[in-house]
């Protein structure tokens, strides 16, 4: 089961082409610092301006840098379940553990279309799928009785929950059962997720902070309650103000900042504004980050 600071990878961009050094070090970074799992070709990894080449060779190239040291969840998912299919399979010969895959988006199907474009990738695609139910950028949500009926195939194995309602993992769990893995999509309400019967959370803000993520997560898991709410507290504001302009133009910021990569990324994202920049500094110095 996948568990604890599992990264939402952004993807370096230079001159408007992939920044291969870039990656590859950013990529050895969370390892060294203790990032449980890796989701290349997510949202994060700006995936909806990616092409489909750039897309494959981004999953392949985070596989083979990783070299099976933690689990790689490739982003394969589209409003296209042709395009879904083709992507998971990818993800599969090309190594990775597992594929996340969003409910169709701009679509709108019911929750039978849901149901549908799920097992249709699920029978051809042919590895573990991690349900992403993502409304606000979707518009559609995926209720539990339908995530239920998903549940009883054997290669759906959880959800990436970013609904922003803690009832629903609590739900969930009641339905389902604790097997099901339940990943946060929500950096500000991570810790009380896993309160919720959660097991982790793919994260934006652990792109530029690893450490702490994954410290808070193996804090909550050992029972070190206090460590993981002071830790909590202390990213609260970065939490949040890492989405206070369109993502990942925030967090690029950072990573920028700390050296990782350049802040470029594609349009229709821009670089984040001197007001963002200003919040996002303000989180940055009540984090106690320094060197950024």
């Amino acid at each position: 089961m996948f568990h604890g600071s599992i990264t939402a990878l952004i993807t370096p961009f230079k001159n408007g082409e992939i920044d291969w050094p870039s990656f590859d070090k950013l990529v050895e970074w969370q390892i060294e610092n203790g990032t449980h799992t890796l989701v290349p070709c997510g949202t994060t990894g700006e995936s909806p301006t990616l092409s489909h080449d750039e897309h494959k060779a981004i999953v392949e190239r985070c596989v083979d840098v990783v070299k099976g040291r933690i689990p790689v969840i490739a982003g394969t998912g589209s409003n296209s379940t042709k395009e879904a299919v083709e992507l998971t399979k990818h993800a599969k010969s090309a190594g990775a553990d597992a594929a996340l895959v969003v409910t169709p988006y701009y679509n709108k199907p019911t929750q039978a279309g849901m149901y549908a474009h799920f097992k249709a990738v699920h029978d051809d695609g042919d590895m573990p799928i991690v349900i992403y139910n993502i409304p606000g950028r979707s518009i559609v949500d995926m209720d539990i009785p339908t995530m239920a009926e998903l549940a009883k195939l054997p290669n759906i194995v959880g959800v990436k929950d970013a609904t922003s309602d803690l009832s629903r993992p609590l739900l969930t769990h009641q339905t389902i059962g604790h097997n099901f893995c339940q990943l946060s999509g929500d950096d500000v309400t991570a810790l009380a997720f896993l309160a919720q019967g959660g097991h982790g959370c793919i994260s934006v803000m652990s792109n530029v902070l690893p450490k702490e993520c994954a410290d808070m997560q193996n804090a909550w898991q050992t029972g070190d309650f206090a460590t993981a709410n002071a830790i909590r507290d202390r990213l609260c504001f970065l939490a949040v103000d890492l989405f206070c302009e369109s993502s990942p133009a925030p967090v690029k910021y950072v990573a920028a900042k700390l050296g990782l990569c350049s802040e470029e990324s594609r349009l229709p994202i821009l670089p984040l504004t001197d007001k963002g920049r200003a919040k996002v500094d303000a989180a940055l110095e009540h984090a106690g980050i320094t060197g950024a």
